[in-house]
């Protein structure tokens, strides 16, 4: 073919149809990747169930106290009240006690010491007194204590100080606490100083009473007492109602 002349055909590309392709793989993501979208997805819908629960509660609370009853029974932030839950307060004072002084006959009948219910600091809140002996009214755990003041300088006795319970129960009374308390006069003090020997005898303890019981205190050998009624009490106090408690 001359220069300069044309080829009227075109030029063919073959190509080959058996030629290997190289396919580049897809972008994928690392699993922990994934694991964090689904964790976060689950705290979410923790997060919706937790807001409708408590929505619930809310409404259900506000139903139960119609409208805010609660609110206005501990009042608002203008009163001066306190609130009180009078029940509970309404208890205690109901709850029994007493407190008695020595009377001038301070012995009676089988060692018995007697006692004086309306002058002095005394009381009785639902409780009896009849013979110099406390009458249980009401069940329950009582705190029963007794003080004597004994002059013991010219005795040499055993002196025995006890608290005991009356009840028709038993066919006998029951000694709930006592003190035993043995003094002599010493020959060798001087006469000035052995007239007076004072001593003091307490005796307290939780117990378990009856209505119908009564309680007494007695003093066995006992020296001459001082005159003053202060010096020698007997008391009690609920402090838990009812039966006795079952362990």
């Amino acid at each position: 073919m001359a220069e300069g002349d044309v080829d009227p055909y075109p030029q063919v590309f073959v190509v080959d149809s058996q030629a290997n392709y190289v396919s580049m793989p897809g972008e994928k993501r690392p699993r922990w990747v994934r694991s964090g979208q689904t964790f976060l997805l689950l705290l979410v819908g923790l997060a919706l169930l937790g807001l409708v629960v408590e929505g619930c509660f809310i409404y259900s609370l506000y139903k139960k106290t119609e409208g805010g009853t609660i609110l206005s029974q501990v009042g608002s932030k203008d009163s001066n009240d306190i609130p009180t839950v009078r029940p509970h307060l309404e208890d205690i004072q109901q709850r029994p006690f007493a407190q008695l002084i020595g009377s001038d006959s301070y012995i009676g009948e089988n060692n018995e010491v007697q006692w004086e219910d309306k002058n002095g600091e005394t009381v009785t809140h639902n409780m009896g007194f009849e013979k110099g002996r406390l009458m249980v009214k009401e069940d329950g755990y009582y705190y029963i204590y007794s003080k004597v003041t004994l002059n013991v300088a010219e005795e040499c006795e055993l002196i025995q100080h006890k608290i005991i319970k009356a009840t028709s129960a038993y066919g006998k009374d029951i000694e709930l606490l006592k003190s035993k308390s043995l003094r002599c006069f010493n020959p060798t003090r001087s006469p000035i100083t052995h007239k007076e020997d004072i001593r003091n005898s307490f005796l307290a303890g939780i117990f378990h009473l009856e209505s119908g019981n009564t309680i007494f205190v007695t003093l066995e050998n006992s020296p001459k007492m001082l005159p003053r009624h202060t010096e020698y009490l007997m008391g009690a106090f609920m402090i838990y109602p009812g039966g006795l408690l079952q362990e």
